[in-house]
């Protein structure tokens, strides 16, 4: 498919008309093969963020970039597929939770998972601090592991869905990112590529969320929706919050660790929660259940032992250290100095500025501002209040790990104002806004 004149396309979408699937189909294949260079397609990305796409460009737009690359096809199992996908946030570990929880249960989870970027943590980063794990696998390692244990995470190929990485790195160059039928298309893309039962999407609103308001992550939840509909595939997508830390963990090891205890039941919180509340869903979809027994099912899989033991088999599997289960903070590595945030006011948390948060882990050596950077898996943050808390001066709030005392003191410094205090009482946001379907 050879594009003659990409600016024929490019006007027609600038003066508001809708492309046609063949016009859409066209520009991408052109700019995948670079046939269109970055100065057309960045005037085409442009044009779709100020003008808007309908469904019909959406879906053809996500169907291009599925067909840019190779598609992942699980076969032979003898349980249903589940894949799921958060659009970040910070503390979120779910998908360390789910994964084995939802094998646990008698589902198949093949998660193709991401590395961290901005202010957001990277599931990839969080399992490779387990000594010896590999995320590198191959499409029949992961169909060979999952049909003997129910679960694996690993790096996406660079050969699935190519043009939206290509698309995506044009994106953030030039200011296009925020256009829900972009991103809709570009999350959609990557789930679609790998054919499973059922797709779930955790789509955050709050602080620590691309999405800032309830209203603009339910748009892109409806528009996940759609394009799943339009493809022919089951999915479910939540809507949930990110006004403050997921969990108390922001950074890698610290996430596992975290994790780890949930999976072993000696951990409750609103990570616990909603890793529970998506193992629950994808139950109640996949086997007809009612919600409420399968949210009890996935409650008895963490206090029995059953879902850690999955997650001890995938670590086992992808070469990982299986003894992190046992004793995560010996196994994993550990930053040498340990300093406890204490709250330097007395009041209520109102708020919390969770980006702020999220970016001091970073700073520490935990993200990366750049594809490409390096990170350090010992470092990062723990904060254990939450909105609605009400602390007392000179009380521990968390504390922060880092490889020396200044970076450890600006790191606490950054948590510490990025508490909202005041003096009334306040009702801690809903862990789930909504579940569309």
């Amino acid at each position: 498919m050879t594009v003659t004149d990409p600016r024929q396309i490019v006007a027609a979408k600038r003066d508001g008309h809708a492309l046609a699937a063949e016009e859409v189909e066209m520009f991408v294949d052109g700019y995948t093969r670079g046939e269109i260079g970055d100065g057309p397609a960045a005037a085409f990305l442009m044009a779709c963020l100020l003008r808007g796409m309908d469904g019909a460009e959406t879906l053809a737009l996500t169907k291009a970039l599925v067909a840019s690359g190779d598609t992942v096809r699980l076969e032979g199992l003898d349980r249903p597929t589940v894949d799921k996908h958060s659009t970040g946030g910070v503390a979120d570990g779910v998908t360390l939770v789910f994964a084995p929880l939802a094998a646990s249960l008698g589902m198949a989870v093949a998660k193709l998972s991401g590395r961290g970027l901005g202010h957001t943590g990277g599931t990839l980063d969080k399992l490779e601090s387990i000594p010896g794990l590999r995320t590198d696998l191959s499409p029949d390692e992961m169909q060979r592991q999952v049909r003997s244990i129910g679960c694996a995470v690993a790096a996406q190929s660079s050969r699935l869905v190519p043009a939206d990485g290509k698309l995506y790195a044009l994106r953030d160059a030039t200011a296009t990112v925020p256009s829900i039928p972009l991103i809709a298309a570009s999350v959609m893309s990557k789930k679609l590529a790998v054919e499973t039962d059922l797709i779930l999407l955790d789509v955050k609103a709050g602080a620590g969320a691309f999405m800032k308001t309830v209203g603009d992550a339910e748009a892109l939840a409806e528009a996940c929706l759609e394009l799943a509909r339009g493809w022919g595939r089951q999915a479910r997508v939540a809507v949930s919050d990110m006004g403050q830390p997921l969990g108390d963990a922001v950074g890698n090891a610290l996430d596992v660790a975290e994790a780890i205890d949930v999976l072993g039941g000696s951990h409750r919180g609103r990570l616990r929660d909603l890793a529970v509340a998506f193992a629950a869903r994808g139950l109640s979809v996949t086997s007809g259940r009612d919600v409420e027994p399968a949210l009890a099912e996935a409650e008895r899989a963490l206090d029995d032992g059953s879902a850690l033991d999955r997650f001890r088999a995938m670590i086992e599997a992808q070469g990982g250290d299986p003894h992190v289960v046992d004793d995560p903070r010996g196994v994993l590595p550990s930053a040498p100095v340990v300093l406890p945030i204490e709250s330097d006011r007395t009041g209520t948390i109102q708020g919390m500025a969770t980006h702020e948060i999220g970016l001091a882990s970073g700073a520490l050596g935990a993200g990366r501002m750049r594809k490409g950077d390096p990170v350090d898996p010992a470092v990062g943050i723990v904060v254990r209040c939450k909105i609605g808390d009400v602390l007392e001066r000179g009380r521990s709030v968390g504390e922060v790990h880092a490889r020396d005392n200044d970076a450890a003191r600006v790191a606490a410094r950054a948590v510490l104002d990025a508490l909202v205090i005041g003096d009334d009482p306040v009702t801690p946001p809903p862990l789930v806004h909504a579940w569309l379907e």
